[in-house]
């Protein structure tokens, strides 16, 4: 139904554009398919109203027209329409290939090398890029290996909830989530999705790497007003530990965990291959300390000693 109603748009549009004169209601009803199969007159009008909406809503400058017999004629003039001429300065077009060049490695990037060929074949500069000469030493990625990355993100840009199976750090099996997906951030090498989960009714944060199988799109209309602007960026950091109310106290082994070294707050050499650091304490942060392993001892607070122990017992028993 969605490409039955995109492709009668096209042909709605593509009628406007191409007349020199206004066209009546009855005359676009003979000259597209889809509105010679309507039923009836009424939801033949019903239709034609809905999509003319919807193509002015789009950007599409639609005229109306009355002729001498009082008729109403409708027609999109193409100078009205015509977008400005696009110029880029050689710093815009130099981000714009260094933005391509970040998405080579992403479903997207076919998508992203197509519209610079494009920019470039409608008279975009060629930037003088120093950063050519150096790119195979170091080349800036956005590496994108979940196979949960590209339905995600289909569904952020449609607004269309979604059902996976999510497993936390400190759970042995998956459980089902109901997400209305709001958008996806890259964060310390890790993608995340910012969305509202309708079981908790709360705003949540999920990694994509602990989905597991396959995202399952869900009709109907999101629950949930969708914020202006989702700052996933902090909350992400919130929920690894990053908004720091209190202070923990860790051993880490030496030539290790350099990450957490990059957060202390102080440390100090224990010897026999361990040091003792001082990091801020958020929500969070227990799971991120998993990911060191036996690399990492928490000394205090207690209870985040605990929720370690917790989540290296529950990865033990996987």
């Amino acid at each position: 139904m969605a490409i039955a109603k995109a492709e009668r748009l096209m042909n709605l549009a593509l009628c406007l554009l191409g007349t020199r004169r206004p066209l009546s209601k009855r005359e676009l009803r003979e000259s597209i398919e889809a509105y010679l199969e309507a039923g009836s007159d009424d939801s033949f009008n019903r239709m034609f109203e809905r999509d003319k909406d919807d193509l002015r809503e789009l950007g599409l400058v639609i005229e109306t027209v009355e002729n001498l017999d009082g008729e109403t004629g409708y027609l999109a003039r193409r100078d009205s329409n015509r977008l400005p001429a696009i110029t880029l300065d050689a710093e815009e077009a130099a981000a714009l290939g260094l933005a391509a060049k970040v998405w080579q490695q992403a479903r997207l990037a076919g998508a992203a090398n197509g519209a610079l060929q494009k920019l470039r074949a409608a008279g975009m500069p060629e930037a003088e890029d120093s950063y050519e000469a150096h790119h195979s030493a170091l080349e800036p990625r956005i590496p994108v290996h979940e196979a949960a990355f590209e339905p995600l993100m289909l569904a952020c840009r449609d607004r269309r909830p979604v059902v996976f199976d999510y497993r936390k750090a400190n759970a042995a099996k998956p459980e089902q989530r109901q997400v209305e997906p709001w958008t996806l951030e890259c964060w310390r090498g890790h993608w995340y999705l910012a969305g509202w989960d309708r079981e908790r009714r709360a705003e949540r944060v999920f990694r994509l790497s602990r989905i597991s199988g396959r995202v399952r799109s869900r009709s109907g209309a999101f629950t949930a007003p969708v914020p202006d602007v989702v700052t996933v960026r902090e909350t992400v950091e919130s929920w690894a530990g990053e908004t720091a109310t209190r202070s923990a106290l860790i051993r880490l082994r030496s030539d290790s965990g350099y990450p957490l070294r990059a957060r202390a707050v102080s440390s100090r050499e224990l010897g026999d291959g361990w040091d003792e650091l001082e990091i801020p304490y958020g929500h969070g942060l227990d799971a991120w300390l998993v990911e060191f392993g036996p690399d990492v001892v928490v000394l205090e607070p207690a209870d985040l000693r605990a929720d370690v122990v917790d989540r290296l017992r529950a990865v033990a028993r996987a």
